[in-house]
């Protein structure tokens, strides 16, 4: 079942906001005939048989046999839980988040960060949770090509293959003032991290995953400035943040071009979390204000976006998706009910 829903949002801050989004493959209710949304609204509904099914104790069911015809018809094997996740970034935060909740819908996760220290920290953490053989870590500088392609490596000896890659990876520098007072290396920090580490991993995870008889699906984050509306105090993040989407349509369309059948390119957007780096720059009573409205622990985002990101290979289809945690309805929710 494929379905797509759209909703209209106009401004409300140089927040994380576009005029149309498009959401695909949200949880199914029970009947199989219409889609519950949380946060999104309803416009069409396909007929194609839906691979989720209730159980008599009332938890969702993988079909695998759909998943496995929907496979076979595009030429590659089927995607079937438990998956492969990789994450970059994820030792923190909705990285971090993320990995949590992989780990608790029972798949297998490697985690990365720049510094062994925390990649240490986390792993530990996680694996006393859920044990020594569901999740792994390594160091990855995502802005060096050497360290990624050692990421591919390392996912490749302990997992074989990889089904879902998020990048999440990003810097903002903690810097929060006007671009003409930015220093050098807070600049080259952003553009490095967020545009070309971006670039790095999706180059290596495409690589991978052409490979990969399951192929696979490679998720982009993206962030305040993600749909042009201005982002002051934190230019260079805003507009690198921009070109995260561009860049997917691009490989998305290179991807069309190439008749590549097994890999997906695929947006996510968590909204505001409440991290170190957005309440770093929470100096002025409008940021503090939209941040005590609409932001949400990671743990909330990613209870949310993981079972939306796991139904995206459930379906058993390779069709480009932009998964979104705040939407214009919620947004507007949130704020007219302050009192």
């Amino acid at each position: 079942m494929a379905i797509t829903a759209s909703i209209s949002s106009p401004s409300l801050s140089p927040l994380l906001f576009s005029k149309t989004h498009h959401t695909y493959f949200p949880r199914l209710d029970p009947h199989h005939n219409f889609c519950k949304f949380n946060r999104c609204c309803l416009q069409t509904v396909s007929s194609r048989q839906n691979p989720l099914c209730l159980s008599s104790s009332g938890t969702w069911v993988l079909n695998a046999s759909l998943v496995r015809a929907e496979a076979s018809g595009n030429g590659r094997e089927p995607m079937v839980p438990p998956y492969n996740v990789l994450i970059t970034g994820s030792t923190k935060g909705i990285g971090y988040a993320l990995a949590k909740e992989f780990l608790k819908a029972g798949d297998n996760v490697i985690i990365c960060s720049r510094s062994a220290e925390r990649v240490k920290s986390a792993v530990q953490s996680l694996r006393e949770d859920f044990g020594e053989q569901r999740v792994w870590g390594t160091t990855c500088d995502v802005r060096e090509g050497q360290d990624v392609k050692d990421l591919v490596s390392f996912a490749q000896k302990e997992l074989k293959y990889i089904d879902i890659w998020i990048n999440n990876a990003g810097s903002n520098a903690y810097s929060f003032k006007p671009l003409s007072e930015a220093s050098d290396e807070d600049l080259i920090e952003v553009v490095t991290t967020n545009a070309l580490g971006l670039m790095l991993c999706c180059r290596e995870a495409i690589k991978m995953m052409l490979n990969q008889p399951r192929g696979g699906h490679i998720f982009n984050i993206d962030g305040a400035g993600s749909d042009g509306r201005p982002t002051p105090r934190f230019a260079a993040y805003g507009a690198t943040k921009r070109s995260v989407v561009h860049l997917t349509k691009s490989l998305q369309a290179e991807l069309q071009m190439q008749d590549v059948k097994n890999v997906a390119m695929h947006n996510l957007s968590p909204g505001m979390v409440t991290t170190d780096l957005l309440m770093s720059g929470a100096t002025t009573k409008q940021a503090k204000f939209f941040i005590n409205v609409l932001a949400e622990p990671p743990e909330v985002v990613a209870e949310y976006l993981v079972p939306n990101i796991r139904s995206v290979p459930a379906n058993g289809s390779m069709k480009p998706t932009y998964i979104r945690f705040l939407t214009g309805i919620k947004a507007y929710s949130q704020i007219f009910s302050v009192k």
